[in-house]
């Protein structure tokens, strides 16, 4: 029997923008993740940053994603926020899946800030 728990679809958008067929406006690149601006932005920051590996959630990236993959894609989460200058704070959400209200199926890190969020749950 065959885990589908990661498979990846191809033509998902995000995909899509990673092979050029999709414009976005890219925030920064490197050699293993693409950040660009959210098209329907929850705060006065709303960047998303994706691995440029066919990973489908965080748990995937990080159970299969190489070491170099990985901290690449870190490095470009912090090259982010500085850019950003969300140096006040900031919240990084990755849904995943169903429950977590997953849209895309490709691991992506939402990186909200520019203003006070207010907290996740209720006191």
């Amino acid at each position: 029997m065959t885990d589908t728990t990661f498979a990846y679809d191809d033509q998902n958008i995000f995909a899509r923008i990673l092979r050029g067929e999709i414009p976005n406006k890219t925030v920064f690149e490197n050699d293993h993740a693409l950040a660009f601006a959210d098209i329907a932005p929850q705060a006065p920051v709303h960047v998303l940053v994706i691995p440029k590996g066919p990973y489908v959630s965080l748990d995937h990236f990080a159970s299969e994603a190489t070491p170099e993959e990985q901290v690449g894609f870190f490095q470009a989460v912090a090259e982010v926020c500085r850019l950003s200058g969300v140096e006040e704070g900031f919240r990084a959400i990755a849904n995943a899946r169903a429950h977590g209200v997953q849209d895309v199926p490709h691991f992506h890190l939402h990186i909200l800030g520019g203003t006070r969020l207010g907290r996740m749950l209720p006191e």
